[in-house]
Order: structure tokens, then sequence, then C-alpha cells
């Protein structure tokens, strides 16, 4: 948590507005204060205490398109997924006036619990039978969202998981080069080989498209329970191996290379975690499917998370950001591609 960055503050007055509007307050001359999340890569996260309450807004980030950035989207899904898994935050307005806040924007339960990126988990000292206690955990989860009934839930309409395979694939190439702010030879041998080689068949499931550490709520330090998902803006309808294929390009890993280690930080890469291919294995036992076309699905979530580094490096060389984490991420992008170009060419993802 930090104090707002220059240049992402809030309208307090229309903001307070609208939350007695909404009836999530009594009164707009209440004090309010806010806080801003700083994990984050994308979507802004802010805190707001209120009349002893406190609530957390989403909302896109300054100068983004709405692609990617669908805040009616994201609130629809965490808000029709609880019956079926309660493991997401209530959900409790949105709102596409933009005179409020100059976009689209939701306010939803504050979820108490902890967060594990890398400084969380350094400052607590995590020991090596900890960390496969968490990260059976987020994989158990992972396997539960995979399994949910999407159509009984009314959520038939999220996606079209018919050809989503290669839209995936052609549409992540489309933004890649979109976004691009200096020729990287690798990329188009990863888009081409990926045009060539993508599966035909596959499942269908709900997928999260972000699913790592830092995106999950653990109850306590016990780490043994999950109370929520976070960050949904991505969730559709598709190929559940392609979901997992984007959290083991996440899965940074202790004998990675250190750039690796540096360009994708990640608890993961701390002793007690399983490696990558362990992680399929336990993934393959616990869900009952075969992963096959392994290295396919490894490359695309290394290419998926390069072109998202992309864009946000692309608003930030456009000066519609200013945020200082998002200076080097073109190099981070074209590092993701070659790890990618590196696991097809040696045929494995560790």
């Amino acid at each position: 948590m930090q104090k707002v960055r220059k240049g992402e503050e809030l309208n307090e007055k229309a903001l307070k507005q609208f939350l007695q509007d909404e009836h999530l307050i009594q009164s707009d001359q209440s004090n309010l204060e806010i806080e801003q999340f700083t994990h984050g890569y994308s979507n802004l996260t802010y805190l707001l205490r209120i009349e002893n309450k406190e609530y957390v807004l989403r909302r896109p980030p300054f100068g983004a398109i709405k692609r990617g950035h669908d805040m009616d989207r994201e609130f629809k899904v965490q808000s029709t997924i609880y019956s079926a898994f309660p493991k997401v935050p209530k959900m409790y307005a949105f709102t596409e006036d933009k005179t409020i806040l100059g976009c689209p924007f939701y306010i939803m339960e504050k979820i108490e619990g902890i967060i594990l990126n890398t400084k969380e988990a350094q400052k607590r000292n995590i020991s090596t039978p900890e960390f496969k206690t968490i990260a059976d955990s987020w994989l158990t989860t992972f396997v539960e969202l995979h399994t949910i009934d999407y159509a009984s839930i009314g959520l038939s309409d999220l996606g079209k998981p018919d050809g989503y395979v290669e839209r995936q694939v052609m549409n992540w190439g489309k933004q890649y080069r979109n976004a691009a702010t200096e020729d990287v030879p690798v990329a188009t041998k990863v888009m081409r080989w990926m045009q060539d080689n993508y599966p035909k068949q596959y499942r269908y499931s709900l997928v999260h498209n972000d699913f790592k550490y830092d995106n999950i709520v653990f109850k306590d330090n016990n780490w043994n329970e999950v109370v929520a998902v976070l960050d949904w803006e991505m969730a559709t309808l598709g190929d559940p191996l392609m979901d997992l294929g984007t959290s083991l390009g996440y899965w940074t890993m202790q004998n990675d290379h250190p750039l690796v280690q540096q360009g994708i930080p990640s608890p993961t890469s701390m002793p007690g975690n399983p490696g990558r291919s362990d992680i399929v294995e336990l993934y393959a036992q616990k869900s009952g499917r075969t992963v096959d076309h392994l290295v396919f699905y490894y490359a695309f979530g290394l290419f998926k998370i390069a072109v998202i580094a992309q864009q946000i490096y692309y608003r930030f060389n456009k000066g519609l950001t200013t945020d200082p984490r998002f200076a080097n991420l073109n190099a981070a992008s074209a590092l993701l591609c070659n790890l990618a170009w590196q696991a097809i060419q040696n045929k494995r993802i560790d």
C-alpha cells in the first residue's frame, strides 16, 4: 500500500456522492482516506476508508483502451460466480458513468488475509514445508476453478470456447504488433511457431488467465485455505491448459537465469516450491486431465505475459503513465519472448 501516485488521483467529492447514492455510506460529508495498492501492473486498485468501513475500488489504468480493462465484465464475472465459487470478493456497486471518475469503475469488498508477493514472502521468511503447503493450496484452488459448471450459473455468454486457442494466438500476436516500440525478431519467430503448432482439440472450462500467487488471498499463515481469487479482468471460457500455461509463465524457478528471476520476480523461486514440470504433473493428478502440447502452452503463456508487459511499456513510452516500475518493461517483454523461443527449441519447460 502507498499514497496515491501522482496523476492517478480520484475525484473524492464525486466518489463520496456515488458511495452515498449506492447506500454504502451515510453521508457524502464523511472523511475519506484513499491509498493505492502497488503490486498490480494493470487495472488500478485503491483502498477506501470511510465511516469505519473499508472498500476496494477498481478502475482501468489511465490512457488504456477498453479491451482487457472491461470493468463491467470483471464485475459481472465475480458477481455471478459467487454462488458456485465463493472465493471471490463480494461486489457492491458498478457504474459506467464517466462523469464521476472519468471511466467505468466498481466497488467491492476488502478481503482480509495474506497476498503472497515476493516482498511479503521475504518478510515472512517462509520455510520449505510451508511453501509445499502454499503450492498445494494454490493448485487445488486452480483445479477447483476449472471444474465450475459455468453454464449452470449463467456464464455461458462469457466467451466463445469454440476456436478459442486459435483466436488467442492470433489476437495476442495482433496486440503485440500494435504495442511494439522496437523490432524484436524473436517475437516474430514465436508468433509464427504458435500459429503453426497450436492444438486443434481441447476441453472447455472457465479460465482465469492470470492465476498466480499474488492474485490469491490466503486466510492465514497456516497456508491451507484460500479465501479469495482476485483480478478477474481476463476471465473467459476456453482451454484450461491455456490458463495453466500462463501460470507456468509466471512460475519462476530457483535455477532459472538471474535475469529471469529479476524480470519475473515471484515467490515460486524460493526453496520448497515445486518446479514447473512438477506443477504440470500435480495439475494432471488433481484435475484428471492429460496435459499434452505442454511446450506450446508454456510458450504461449510466456508470450502473453510479454505482450502485457509491452502494452504497459507502450503507455509509459507515450507518457500516458508515469509509474517508474514500467520503465524497463520493454526489456522484460523481449526477455520473455527469448524464453519462449528457448523452450520451443529445447522442447522443454524447465
